[in-house]
């Protein structure tokens, strides 16, 4: 798909592996909406992206305010564009400290912002991009965030493992459904990258994260997973894939 004459959304845009996505698609031309449910956040970086960005605050479990991200996506061009990185993670171990069951609660939570918030924003975006007149045999592609969590996710992670593996399941089943469609759906599994959840610990704790990957040892930048998702949007015969983007690094239990 040629990243021209186009809108696209990115969830989860305000910052980390998102804004570096937004980043990337405006300095090729394409018009950006960020998706992100801290205003605060949009508010302090739309600014700095220029006149065809714009910032909506959205829950991406909520259609109404995902209907709106996507309206305002076509106000400025086609919609031709999903990249999915809304999503969140939390420990949580079945039996706690004190003996107590891990919260449900929590694990609710995780699983809808990660799942039921990616499937919300595919299918809103899916709608949109059906109704595009094909280009080069392509109305639209999707770009979704599960992470190597997916596969080898480490004790108390049992959340977001389990969410980043439905969307991981979701990814082949989701590219077949829209396929008639011309519709293509890949999904990015992240290892360890410096965003602004790694930006709260310590150096010395970052270096030893860094050290753990076999090559190059040292965290993700958030521009490397930008590059995979732009070349997902321009590659048509991606598809259906889950692409593992982590130096090579299997996580250990702990």
């Amino acid at each position: 798909m040629k990243l021209q004459n186009m809108s696209a959304v990115i969830t989860g845009g305000a910052s980390g592996l998102g804004l570096a996505c937004a980043r990337q698609l405006l300095a090729r031309g394409v018009s950006v909406v960020i998706a992100d449910h801290s205003a605060e956040r949009g508010e302090a970086v739309i600014g700095s992206l220029g006149e065809h960005a714009r910032f909506v605050k959205a829950d991406v479990c909520d259609t109404e305010q995902m209907e709106h991200v996507f309206n305002v996506a076509e106000s400025l061009g086609t919609l031709r564009a999903l990249i999915n990185c809304a999503g969140y993670g939390g420990a949580v171990r079945l039996v706690e400290k004190d003996g107590s069951p891990g919260s449900l609660e929590k694990f609710e939570d995780i699983v809808r912002v990660n799942v039921i918030g990616t499937f919300n924003s595919l299918r809103l975006a899916a709608v949109r991009m059906a109704k595009n007149e094909p280009i080069d045999g392509e109305r639209g592609a999707c770009v979704l965030t599960a992470s190597v969590a997916a596969f080898d996710g480490q004790i108390g992670q049992v959340p977001y493992a389990s969410a980043k593996a439905g969307i991981v399941g979701m990814t082949l089943v989701a590219a077949r459904d829209l396929a008639h469609r011309q519709i293509r759906v890949c999904t990015i599994a992240p290892g360890i990258f410096d965003t602004p959840l790694l930006a709260r610990l310590p150096e010395n704790v970052k270096a030893s994260l860094g050290a753990s990957v076999p090559h190059p040892a040292r965290l993700g930048h958030p521009d490397e997973f930008a590059m995979m998702a732009l070349h997902i949007l321009e590659n048509p015969m991606l598809n259906g894939e889950t692409i593992r983007l982590d130096g090579a690094i299997r996580m250990t239990p702990r």
